[in-house]
């Protein structure tokens, strides 16, 4: 029913009562179109929420259905995505730190990052933080040495603290130290159970040496894709395997040293969900569990859901997704917002990260023997030259606005216009819309008794706060 039929003065008294002093709300829009003609821009006008009904599609935005709480959207820092920042020269790197974490303007405020726990397939070569001669062990780690992060890692972790102090940060191992291995090998092969104990003092160290240098790691998962022993650093880990090492050895060495850093497993494929949940299940492995997390290069996102009915007093986390060399922009943007920063908010995680930071025109650094090299980075560093790819603006559309602390909110679903909603701590409303079909489609977003009404693009995304 449209409020014209009212007197003005009852018109009034219903805005405030649904609106507070505000009157009727407006939203602001932040928009991508992939032509590029538009990129990530708030737009001049603002969408007004009133009485007035059509028969446009409708989102309903419904602040009563509360799911998680949200801790952050960003990326993964890898090492070679730090040595390309610590290059630029001082300004520069300043300057784009700026826009990357800050949030006030057009920044876009990255909020969660992850890094590897030695080096990942991104790094120049393979290493850890306690590698030895061959035939040496040192299962106390009194040889355990930070040194490798302190060229670019930890330069890079401190001026971005200095920006955004409150970023959570979550640690990966890609690979045990060689010595520690069956193959003795940084790709593939196992962590031998007689250095189950010394491995996870290896995690211990590392926390507490991070601590020291005013870096605080959040959480840690236990291995980067246990099922994957390609990648060059890898490690093979089976979920019972896992399951031991947790129960029997990580765990009860955080709760010896007295650390708060949780502790998730998996970090793989949405195609296995029951090793995440075999191990939930054991409650002496589980008693130390966080929650799981999970990349989405096989298998569906509808996974992370599955693991929630099982266990739904464990988080759910999304910490990997690449986009590769010459990717498609809007083929792109399509496939992660509605796969990851939807469709993996819809399907309970508090988080979501694309894949490395930063990498030059040549997709290096990486490792021989299975590194990536044909990994884009959400922007391309060539000495003091920025590009901002993809990646850039999936995050920019989430991390800006949905800030850590805010609650998915309820919102219908729609085949055409995949979405999500959130109530942020300040009390905004932040909407996020794709178009994923090929033509513009006008629609409704209804909040609180009123809507208004929007245009997209084919393939455009938009952020609405109000």
């Amino acid at each position: 029913m449209s409020l014209s039929k009212f007197p003005p003065g009852l018109v009034a008294l219903l805005a405030s009562l649904l609106w507070g002093d505000r009157g009727f709300a407006q939203a602001h829009l932040w928009l991508t179109d992939p032509d590029h003609s538009v990129l990530f821009r708030e737009q001049s006008g603002r969408l007004s929420f009133t009485g007035a009904s059509n028969a446009n599609s409708t989102i309903n935005v419904d602040e009563s259905a509360q799911f998680q709480t949200i801790d952050g959207f960003g990326c993964c820092l890898t090492g070679g995505s730090a040595a390309h920042l610590m290059q630029m020269a001082p300004a520069n790197r300043a300057a784009l730190l700026q826009e990357l974490f800050a949030t006030d303007g057009a920044h876009i405020g990255i909020s969660y990052l992850r890094v590897s726990i030695g080096s990942s397939d991104l790094d120049a070569h393979p290493f850890s933080y306690d590698d030895l001669p061959a035939g040496q062990t040192d299962a106390s780690m009194r040889k355990f040495s930070l040194a490798p992060d302190f060229a670019a890692v930890i330069p890079a972790l401190k001026e971005i603290l200095a920006i955004q102090p409150e970023i959570k940060i979550l640690g990966s191992p890609w690979s045990a130290p060689a010595w520690m291995k069956d193959k003795l090998d940084s790709r593939g092969g196992s962590l031998r159970p007689a250095f189950y104990a010394a491995y996870a003092k290896y995690f211990v160290k590392y926390i507490e040496g991070m601590r020291a240098e005013g870096i605080r790691i959040d959480a840690i998962t236990v291995q980067n894709e246990p099922l994957n022993p390609n990648n060059n650093p890898s490690m093979f880990m089976l979920a019972r395997e896992q399951a031991n090492f947790i129960k029997n050895d990580l765990g009860p060495a955080f709760h010896s040293a007295g650390l708060d850093t949780k502790i998730i497993l998996y970090d793989h494929n949405c195609d296995h969900p029951e090793y995440p949940i075999s191990i939930l299940d054991d409650p002496a492995a589980a008693r130390y569990v966080d929650g799981s997390a999970f990349h989405l290069y096989a298998g569906k996102i509808a996974a992370l859901s599955e693991v929630h009915r099982a266990h739904p007093d464990k988080a759910l986390y999304f910490t990997e997704q690449w986009m590769g060399a010459h990717s498609d922009f809007k083929k792109s943007l399509d496939e992660h917002i509605r796969d990851l920063t939807i469709g993996a908010t819809r399907n309970w995680s508090r988080n979501v990260l694309e894949w490395n930071l930063a990498a030059d025109s040549y997709y290096q650094p990486h490792t021989d023997r299975g590194g990536c090299d044909r990994c884009q980075g959400a922007i391309t560093i060539d000495g003091n030259k920025v590009e901002r790819n993809a990646a850039y603006y999936v995050m920019a559309h989430a991390a800006k606005f949905v800030r850590p602390g805010s609650v998915r909110i309820g919102s219908n679903e729609l085949p055409s216009l995949p979405n999500a909603a959130f109530k942020t701590p300040d009390g905004q409303t932040v909407l996020l819309v794709l178009n994923n079909g090929p033509s513009p489609k006008t629609f409704n977003i209804r909040s609180k008794s009123q809507q208004a009404e929007s245009t997209l693009n084919g393939g455009a995304v938009g952020t609405y706060v109000w």
